[in-house]
């Protein structure tokens, strides 16, 4: 007597793959958002300070982030539009999105571990400061703020890789299909009874032609 090997349905995986699409969902999201706010909250922060040797003494400098680079606010920027773009395409725009929303991530942490020792903002508060092009930043110092910035770009950068690997279980925007991804039937415009003048006014509201000419 034979064995019949019982084969699993192709379908008896898509709870777990629901599952991990929410969950990716959500964490995608709630790290993308964050790592935006962080990284847009760090460029407004000192990052650096020292002083310029004037005729009058030693002149305090101080740089923010914005001072030192501009890469890492505007790559926040773009990885958030990122994010929201991401529900709004399918497929291959998804992914070229998603792709987009890790790089904005890694900018950020390249950008800000630059920032993190470089003296070209202070060196040019300092020449201002002193009417010397040459002069440069003395006893300079930075803060933890660029290393701030740096989480903010792992955490757009986490949103980016999970949109890559599960983006496509991920629901998208869309006004004329179901959740299933068909079209929904268009509304059928009501029947004009030509003797209701009611009727024939709201088909001409409506941009019809109430005679069917």
């Amino acid at each position: 007597m034979g064995y019949v090997t019982a084969v699993p349905h192709p379908r008896s995986e898509a709870p777990g793959s629901a599952r991990a699409g929410r969950l990716s969902l959500a964490v995608a999201l709630l790290s993308g958002a964050l790592g935006a706010a962080v990284a847009l909250l760090a460029t407004r922060q000192q990052w650096s300070q020292g002083t310029a040797t004037v005729a009058g003494g030693a002149f305090p400098l101080t740089a923010t982030g914005s001072d030192v680079t501009g890469v890492p606010a505007a790559l926040a920027i773009v990885g958030l539009a990122a994010l929201v773009a991401v529900f709004a395409v399918r497929r291959a725009g998804r992914f070229a999105v998603a792709a987009l929303l890790a790089l904005s991530g890694a900018g950020i942490i390249t950008a800000a571990l630059l920032g993190a020792s470089d003296s070209s903002a202070l060196d040019e508060q300092a020449a201002q400061a002193s009417g010397d092009t040459s002069a440069s930043v003395d006893t300079l110092s930075h803060t933890a703020w660029p290393y701030v910035a740096v989480v903010g770009g792992v955490l757009i950068l986490l949103a980016g890789l999970l949109a890559l690997r599960y983006g496509r279980l991920w629901p998208a925007m869309s006004g004329r299909y179901e959740r299933g991804g068909t079209p929904q039937p268009r509304r059928k415009a009501p029947a004009v009874d030509p003797d209701r003048p009611e009727d024939l006014w709201k088909a001409l509201d409506r941009g019809e032609d109430p005679t069917g000419a």
